[in-house]
């Protein structure tokens, strides 16, 4: 064959100039960031214990990362649904299991020919080992770490296989927690087997402590790849952190810093660009020269911001946002990027001494705001399953029942940077817990001190860039349990020498070591060693000092709700009463033949007291008001207990004022459809509780609270405004029939960020010689002529008033994009619920008190029509149970 002709030598110097210049510019190629979610699969490891039993399992087949081995197992149809029915004690065996993932993917030339590649894992859940096409790459001891893992070398452009083995917890751990001749408390022991009582592990794991059973969820030891998977590639630059740092921050001027860490190849000289955009819209733009060594570089460029507009609590001033972002360029342009969007504000811990102790109070932005709101849990027993639009959904309806504050309780994991965002957004501020749930974590082993030490860096490093984080705590009940629950007395009579190692282990974990991860990287946030606490005082669950955990109302003696009224704390962070969710969200887990006072799958669902939480219920229903008639009745009347119950805990709070700063329910939302102390069930839907906690919660607000051992009430009228209120105070009493006995009526003023005592009357001066089975004090304030805040009083338990049937009547309408509810009652209806059946509806106002020859107009929403709507309609009050 001819042979071809060969371009001439000037050619082939510019071809292979051309060349160079390719190869150069790849190798300046910005960071790229390649999700590794595709093609998993997931097995029983074949040579695991439970492999005999669970054949089927040991097969490959398809996983979903991110993800979880019970949501795997359960969409290949291998276990049932773990939240329907009571199929608990039958999934036991996945957590004393070895599981195996993989999956494969290909990566291109110019990728092989970067200068960094990066696997990196957000979340591996727990005892991992990482294999890249048969090498090891990492031993994983964390579930709440980030790891990075550099490949550069090890892959190749097709078919890599990415492994990840799972070793159960349990087995890993138990040999060594059996061989502990004294053991530290645990928290909750298992009822199914999988591990003695006396030898819990669970604490010797840094892995969610929920997973391990709890008094409102279940027992799902899980494992998986829970969080985001991905493979970075770089060349000569990466950005591996953006913080905004705040040095003082005020209404005239904030001053700061923005801080780059940056990873570079090579030295070499660098331009450095942050713009940043407030809530105006105006962009501004830092800029500065570095110099830039190989590794690890920290590079600072001061800001400072006229008049900014700052980022307060919801109800106290906006939530203004600054989105910053940085762009490092070379000779050859543009190598790395990042962004952040964050707050200015400051925020302190105010622990001023008076006469009886010390408070407790957050000032933001020097304004002392009283903390409204609950207790988080985690979302669901597989937290992968979480999205944004859930999220939303639940910090939306915090916002809606006039919440200002969310606890994260420490029994979980560190929530998403989507939770914080939301968050940021809403005007919520964060109590923020390290992730120790109860018990006590061995803290006298070096080993795992230090692997808490990195995982807090890397959650505070992570988060600090959101205002609404306002208090990093170390961890949830673990000193109260040492010191009041006999947790320490017992070990201390076993074996005193121990007990002395494991108390210095937990002072030099929460005292030091993380109060040191916080002020070196916190952003200025306080840090407080546990809750309750004051601080490693030797006191740990004072109500003249620090946070207060009250649980005399339900748990231990199981006081009645009244007994809420004679604890007045510096700052209530958890007090609470249970109530089960509606017969719809019943009815997502248990058929109607299942459903039962104390049939299986109830009890199931019943997690307090191991199953026989519903003793205790029962004990509060029958308390106020009566034996219920069937489990529709009870779960009805549960939910007032509830309801009514909180309230009066947080309007006491809130009219303590300012000695108490701080109400906190226990909870705000459930990690499953159950029996629990949450005001929004599994699925969101607002249980009576929330809809008093709108009410209760309001920046106006009036609490007639009466203390029936002294047959007396005295009225508060509170305001969390920020300017002088003018306006009056009313009260009639009635009885249930509408007849006025007498009323009362006096201008007031309430004075800003306050608790106002407008006075005082016995059970004698207020009834004047009525029936009180037959007679209410309906107290409201007024505001421009308009009620702002009401509170019924009434003078003995429920099952000992002369009820009169309301006579309730309903017309529904539609009304522009939703519908009108007009609500009317001839006599007093107390505890009224709208009920829709098997409709979603939201609906502005429920679990309400309508006054004799009241009618009240209440908007919905629904997707249902409105026949629909007309014909599920159902009323309830305390009349017609």
């Amino acid at each position: 064959m001819p042979q071809t002709a060969r371009p001439p030598s000037s050619w082939r110097l510019l071809a292979a100039f051309a060349a160079l210049l390719f190869a150069a510019a790849a190798q300046a190629a910005p960071l790229s960031s390649r999700d590794l979610h595709q093609g998993w699969q997931f097995r029983l490891q074949p040579g695991d214990p439970q492999a005999a039993a669970h054949r089927a399992a040991t097969q490959w087949r398809g996983a979903q990362v991110p993800g979880h081995v019970h949501t795997d197992l359960l969409a290949a149809g291998l276990i049932a649904d773990p939240y329907v029915g009571a199929p608990e004690a039958q999934l036991q065996w996945i957590g004393l299991a070895g599981w195996e993932y993989r999956t494969t993917f290909d990566v291109d030339a110019a990728t092989l020919a970067r200068a960094r590649n990066e696997l990196v894992f957000d979340g591996l859940d727990t005892f991992a080992t990482v294999t890249l096409n048969g090498r090891e790459l990492l031993r994983a001891d964390n579930s709440f770490r980030t790891w990075r893992l550099p490949v550069d070398g090890r892959l190749r452009e097709r078919g890599n296989e990415l492994r990840v083995s799972f070793e159960s917890p349990i087995r890993k751990l138990l040999p060594r927690v059996s061989a502990m001749p004294n053991k530290i408390a645990g928290n909750y022991p298992s009822p199914y087997g999988d591990e003695p009582k006396d030898a819990m592990t669970g604490n010797f794991a840094r892995k969610p402590g929920y997973h391990y059973g709890w008094d409102w969820g279940p027992r799902y030891v899980s494992a998986g790849i829970w969080r985001g998977v991905r493979l970075e590639s770089w060349d000569r630059l990466r950005i591996a952190d953006l913080h905004v740092r705040p040095h003082a921050v005020g209404r005239e001027r904030a001053q700061g810093e923005v801080v780059l860490e940056i990873d570079s190849v090579d030295a070499g000289s660098a331009a450095i660009d942050v713009e940043y955009v407030g809530p105006d819209g105006a962009p501004t733009t830092l800029r500065q020269p570095a110099r830039l060594r190989a590794g690890r570089n920290t590079v600072s460029l001061p800001l400072a911001i006229e008049r900014p507009r700052l980022w307060y609590p919801v109800g106290y001033g906006e939530q203004a946002l600054y989105t910053f972002k940085a762009r490092i360029e070379d000779a050859d342009g543009v190598q790395a990027q990042a962004q952040r969007r964050t707050g200015l504000r400051r925020v302190e811990l105010k622990r001023e001494k008076d006469a009886t102790g010390q408070g407790f109070a957050f000032v933001v932005n020097g304004i002392e705001v009283f903390a409204k709101g609950a207790n988080a849990i985690p979302f669901d027993a597989f937290p992968a399953r979480v999205t944004r639009e859930r999220l939303r959904r639940d910090l939306q309806s915090a916002r809606d029942a006039n919440m200002n504050m969310i606890r994260n309780w420490g029994g979980g994991y560190y929530e998403s940077d989507d939770f914080f965002e939301l968050a940021d957004e809403l005007g919520l501020m964060v109590w923020q817990d390290f992730m120790f749930g109860g018990g006590m974590p061995p803290g006298f082993d070096p080993a795992f001190r230090a692997n808490v030490v990195a995982e807090a860096r890397d959650n505070v490093r992570r988060l600090r860039n959101h205002p609404s984080i306002v208090l990093w705590c170390g961890n949830n009940e673990e000193e109260t349990a040492w010191k009041d629950w006999g947790h320490g007395k017992t070990l201390k009579q076993a074996d005193p020498q121990f007990a002395e190692q494991v108390w210095n282990g937990y002072v030099a974990l929460f005292g030091k070591d993380l109060r040191e991860v916080v002020a070196q990287d916190g952003a200025g946030v306080p840090y407080w060693s546990s809750s309750p606490s004051n601080d490693l005082a030797e006191k740990a669950n004072d109500s003249n000092n620090g946070d207060k955990h009250y649980w005399d109302v339900w748990g231990g003696p199981a006081l009645p709700a009244t007994a809420y009224l004679d604890e007045t704390p510096r700052f209530m962070s958890e007090y609470g009463l249970q109530g089960w969710p509606s017969l719809r969200t019943i009815g997502a887990f248990a058929k109607p033949e299942e459903q039962g006072i104390d049939t299986p799958v109830i009890r199931a669902h019943q997690k307090f007291l191991a199953g026989d939480g519903n003793t205790r219920l029962l004990k509060y229903v029958r308390g106020e008001y009566g034996e219920p008639r069937d489990f529709a009745d009870f779960v009805y009347l549960s939910q007032q207990v509830q309801a009514e119950g909180i309230e009066l805990a947080a309007l006491h709070h809130r009219a303590s004022r300012p000695r108490t700063m701080g109400s906190l329910y226990w909870q705000l939302n459930d990690v499953w459809p159950g029996a629990s102390w949450a005001s929004l069930d599994y699925f969101g839907r607002w249980k009576p509780l929330h809809f008093h906690a709108k009410r209760f919660f309001a920046e106006l607000a009036i609490a007639p609270l009466r203390r029936p051992g002294k047959a007396e009430t005295e009225l508060s009228l509170i305001s969390d405004r920020q300017q002088p209120v003018r306006g009056e105070w009313r009260l009639r009493v009635i009885d249930f029939d509408g007849t006025l006995r007498h009323e009362q009526r006096e201008n007031a003023t309430l004075a800003p960020l306050s608790a106002t005592r407008a006075g005082r009357w016995s059970d004698a001066e207020l009834l004047r010689g009525a029936d009180p089975a037959r007679t209410a004090a309906v107290f409201e304030l007024l505001v421009d002529g308009r009620a702002v805040s009401r509170n019924v009083v009434y003078f003995a338990e429920s099952r000992h008033l002369a009820w009169q049937d309301p006579k309730m009547r309903a017309t529904l309408r539609r009304d522009g994009a939703g519908y009108a509810l007009e609500l009317h009652a001839d006599a007093l209806a107390r505890a009224v619920w709208i009920d829709f059946g098997d409709h979603d509806v939201a609906l502005d106002d429920n679990a309400l008190t309508l006054l004799p020859g009241e009618t009240v107009r209440i908007a919905l929403k629904s997707a249902a029509d409105l026949d629909a709507l007309q014909r599920a309609l159902t009323l309830r009050s305390l009349y017609r149970r």
